[in-house]
């Protein structure tokens, strides 16, 4: 090929290859938005990170090996009468215990072993842990990170925060340091140390998913539960109960307390008892054996209430906490608090909810000034006030207990008490709807006799009965065809 040949090759190529180029621009212009440009538009803030530039990271080694070896496990074994049968814990929110708790015949086996975790805070052996994991139990060993084992002792329990504090005999021991429940934030980092389903210390992480949560699992063992917890997403599981919830400074944010759980396994969502609470409760429980509740005496509706019942029972929308009552002789009337009112802050904290303030109520001492914020008839009033060791008496509830049982009563005829051979009795006159006979088969006529054991012989005595009976009661009585034989029935779901 000459080289008039070889250059006119060159120079077509040239021509053909510019062209190709100015034609895809063209094209590229016009059309919809290619894969680089696409690419380019959802990921415009990513920066590469080469393989010198750490990336960020939290780091969890720190807080597992700071608070790992002030967490326990807690070995019990219970009388079978006094074992909880599991088929009877509520569903979706269920209190986790040990394996094995709750299976089998009690008659066969009169003992039953259970497990949990609680953790050290104090030196010379005292171990905080949930109430469940050792109520009802003859005898607690304790396991110590480093494989010693202890007998133990039960200083003291709390039903209504599910806490309880047991002691074993031992000195310079590692122990839990304290955080501000309260400063703990939604996304945060958390890790859940305990000893779930018999394993070794065993740690797992998560984020905090909610504050303030009330899942109504301890009103079953108290009439005046207290439940503020801390929701988070670490795997626990049973055996967990008890144990820590830590920040990443490996500090006790919270006690692990409950699991959401079709199954009773982990399935998302775990709940901790605000470590605030529990510094309270367990230190009352080592100073005095049991815990000193304040009170600030007011009534606050449900959070999950719906718009309907929220219309239906006058609740007003607001920021802050409705109040549904004031308790006589509360810290609240002292205050000037006033039914209809919205309480916003406390200590200068904003409140969003009554459970959120009836966690940083029960955080608190008997005795203990607070200064309370206030909305009433649209003015903000603020009043510093001392909590008190009791509620004061609300006027209102012995009516609202009656209430629910959908029925109306009155005091037996004392001739024909001496016709049925009893002294007195309360006759249900009529029925409506409501707890009566939404949860049993009692018929008009009934004369209920006794309530939880303790004699009744009035409606007002019923209504107190009723009203101290807490979250379930059994009601004994007669029918008058039938005066020899003895009827019970069981009420659940009271002073709700």
């Amino acid at each position: 090929m000459t080289l008039k040949k070889i250059l006119t090759a060159m120079l077509l190529t040239a021509i053909v290859a510019t062209g190709s180029v100015w034609a895809y621009t063209k094209f590229q212009d016009k059309s919809p938005l290619t894969y680089t440009q696409r690419a380019n538009s959802l990921f415009k803030n990513a920066r590469y990170v080469d393989g010198n530039s750490p990336a960020p990271m939290v780091d969890f080694e720190k807080a597992a090996t700071k608070a790992s070896p002030a967490v326990v496990h807690i070995k019990t074994v219970l009388k079978a009468t006094q074992t909880a049968d599991m088929s009877q814990i509520p569903d979706p929110f269920r209190q986790f215990f040990g394996p094995g708790f709750g299976d089998g015949d009690q008659n066969a086996m009169p003992d039953q072993k259970a497990s949990g975790s609680g953790v050290i805070i104090t030196a010379d052996g005292y171990i905080v842990t949930n109430n469940h994991v050792v109520d009802g139990a003859k005898e607690v060993t304790v396991t110590l990170n480093d494989k010693n084992d202890y007998k133990a002792k039960v200083v003291g329990t709390d039903p209504s925060t599910d806490l309880a504090v047991v002691k074993i005999d031992a000195k310079d021991l590692p122990y839990i340091t304290f955080a501000n429940s309260d400063d703990v934030h939604l996304g945060q980092w958390v890790l859940a140390i305990g000893y779930p389903l018999n394993l070794e210390t065993t740690v797992t992480s998560g984020i905090v998913s909610a504050k303030a949560r009330n899942i109504g699992i301890n009103s079953r063992n108290s009439s005046s539960a207290i439940e503020s917890f801390i929701q988070t997403d670490a795997a626990v599981n049973p055996g967990n109960s008890g144990g820590a919830l830590v920040n990443t400074d490996g500090d006790l944010i919270g006690i692990n307390s409950a699991i959401a759980s079709p199954t009773g396994s982990y399935a998302g969502y775990a709940y901790a008892i605000p470590s605030n609470l529990v510094q309270r409760v367990a230190n009352d429980i080592v100073k005095y054996g049991s815990a000193k509740r304040a009170y600030l005496g007011i009534m606050f509706p449900n959070d999950q209430l719906s718009a309907e019942d929220r219309a239906k029972n006058n609740i007003k929308d607001g920021n802050g906490v409705f109040v549904m009552d004031v308790a006589k002789g509360s810290a609240a009337e002292e205050a000037g608090i006033q039914k209809g009112d919205f309480v916003t802050r406390l200590n200068g904290s904003t409140l969003n909810s009554g459970t959120e303030l009836m966690g940083k109520i029960g955080s608190l001492h008997p005795g203990d000034k607070i200064d309370i914020t206030y909305t009433h008839n649209g003015s903000e009033k603020t009043a510093t006030i001392t909590l008190k060791g009791s509620s004061g008496t609300y006027a209102s509830m012995k009516e609202q207990v009656i209430d629910q049982l959908g029925a109306s009563f009155e005091n037996l005829d004392k001739d024909k008490a001496s016709k049925l051979n009893i002294s007195s009795g309360v006759v249900v006159k009529q029925l409506g709807q409501g707890v009566l006979t939404d949860q049993t088969r009692i018929k008009e006529g009934f004369v209920i006799t006794k309530v939880n054991g303790n004699k009744v012989s009035t409606v007002d005595e019923l209504k107190d009965a009723l009203k101290n009976a807490g979250n379930s009661a059994i009601i004994s009585g007669i029918y008058p065809n039938n005066p020899q034989e003895e009827y019970k029935y069981a009420l659940n779901d009271l002073n709700g």
